[in-house]
C-alpha cells in the first residue's frame, strides 16, 4: 500500500471514530430532562439542548478517555455533565447580553421569557451535578472537585467580562485571563475529567488540561474573530454582536491601545454612546480595525496558543499516532467557520 492509501485510511477510520462518538453524544443528550415536570420548566432546557452546537466538550471527554483505553458507554455521564453545564452558562450568558440568536436559533430569554431562562438555566446546572456524581464513586471528590472549581472559574470569568464593559482600560493581560476563566478551563476539564475516569497517569490528565486551556485560548480568539469577520450564514449569530456589547475583545482593546488620536477618541465615542445605529457602530469599528491590520494579528496570537496546546500534547505519554484524532480536531477548530 502507498504511503497516500494509508494516510487516507487512517484518515478516514479518525473521521468514523469522532462520527461514532458525536452520534452517541446527541443520542445521550435527547435522554436529558425527558419526562421531567412541569414541562413549562423543562421544555425550554431541552430546546437550548436540541439545537447542538459543536459538542466539543463531551467530545473532548470521549476522545480524552479513549486515548488511555476507556470505553465511550464508561465516561458518557461526565461527559453529559459537561455538556449540560456549558449549556446552562449559555442561557445565562445570552441573558446578560441580551442575545437575540444562539446556533442560529432564537435565544432561550427571546423565544420564552427573561424569566424563564433563568429558572430553567438554574434546571441545567442542577441536572449538570446530578450527572457528574455518576462517576466511579472512588473517583467522585476529585473530580466533583474539579467540576465545582471549574463552575466557579466561569463565573469569575463572566463577570470579569461584564466589569469589563463598563471600563476603557481594560489591558490585554486581564482580556486572556478573562477568556481562560471564561472558556479555556471548561475545555481543559473536560479532556481531564475523561482521563481521570480512564485512570491515566496524574502527569498526563494534567498535560491534557493545558493542552485544553491553550487550545480553549485559541478557540475564544477565534470565535471573536469570527463575530467580527465570519459569515453570518455559517457563524450562527449576527455578525458584531460584541461590538453592540462593547465587549472588551483582544481586538477592542488593542485598538483602544494603539489608534490614532483621532480615532481613539472617536472610538471612545461609540463605546459610550446610548442612542446610535447598529450597523453604523459595527461599519466603523471594524475600519478600525481594518486600519490596525488587527485580523493579521489576532490570527498570529491564535497560531500561538494552538502550537503551545500541541507542545502539551505531545508530552502526554502515549504513542504519537494515539493522538492524531485530537490534533485533526483541534485543527478543525482552528480553521473553522463557525
Amino acid at each position: 500500500m502507498n504511503p497516500k492509501s494509508s494516510f487516507f485510511l487512517v484518515w478516514m477510520a479518525m473521521k468514523h471514530k469522532i462520527s461514532v462518538f458525536e452520534e452517541r453524544i446527541e443520542e445521550a443528550v435527547k435522554g436529558v430532562l425527558k419526562g421531567y415536570e412541569p414541562r413549562t420548566l423543562f421544555i425550554p432546557a431541552e430546546y437550548v439542548l436540541s439545537i447542538g452546537g459543536k459538542r466539543l466538550r463531551p467530545l473532548l471527554t470521549l476522545m480524552a478517555a479513549d486515548l488511555f483505553g476507556k470505553e465511550s458507554d464508561e465516561v458518557m455521564d461526565a461527559a453529559l455533565a459537561v455538556e449540560i453545564f456549558h449549556n446552562f452558562s449559555l442561557v445565562h450568558d445570552d441573558l446578560m447580553d441580551n442575545a437575540d440568536l444562539r446556533r442560529g436559533y432564537p435565544t432561550l430569554h427571546k423565544r420564552w421569557s427573561e424569566n424563564s431562562a433563568i429558572l430553567s438555566g438554574d434546571a441545567l446546572l442542577i441536572e449538570a451535578y446530578r450527572y457528574i456524581a455518576k462517576v466511579p464513586a472512588d473517583l467522585l471528590p476529585d473530580i466533583l472537585a474539579l467540576f465545582t472549581t471549574t463552575a466557579m472559574h466561569i463565573c469569575e470569568g463572566q463577570q470579569y467580562d461584564m466589569d469589563f464593559e463598563q471600563r476603557l482600560d481594560v489591558t490585554e493581560e486581564e482580556y486572556l485571563k478573562m477568556i481562560r476563566l471564561k472558556t479555556a478551563v471548561l475545555i481543559g476539564a473536560a479532556l481531564k475529567i475523561g482521563a481521570l475516569i480512564a485512570r491515566a497517569p496524574v502527569e498526563d490528565a494534567d498535560l491534557l488540561y493545558q493542552f485544553g486551556i491553550h487550545l480553549g485560548l485559541a478557540f475564544q480568539l477565534k470565535d471573536d474573530l469570527l463575530d467580527v469577520y465570519g459569515n453570518p450564514e455559517t457563524f450562527g449569530k449576527k455578525i458584531g454582536g460584541d461590538i453592540l456589547c462593547n465587549k472588551k475583545t483582544f481586538l477592542l482593546i488593542r485598538s483602544l491601545k494603539n489608534a490614532g488620536h483621532a480615532e481613539r477618541e472617536a472610538l471612545q465615542r461609540w463605546l459610550t454612546a446610548t442612542e446610535y445605529d447598529p450597523d453604523e457602530k459595527i461599519g466603523f469599528v471594524k475600519k478600525i480595525y481594518d486600519q490596525l491590520n488587527l485580523k493579521f494579528v489576532v490570527e498570529n496570537l491564535i497560531e500561538k496558543y494552538y502550537l503551545a496546546s500541541l507542545d502539551f500534547l505531545s508530552l502526554v505519554n502515549i504513542p504519537d499516532h494515539q493522538k492524531r484524532d485530537l490534533i485533526n480536531l483541534s485543527e478543525n477548530l482552528m480553521y473553522r467557520e463557525k
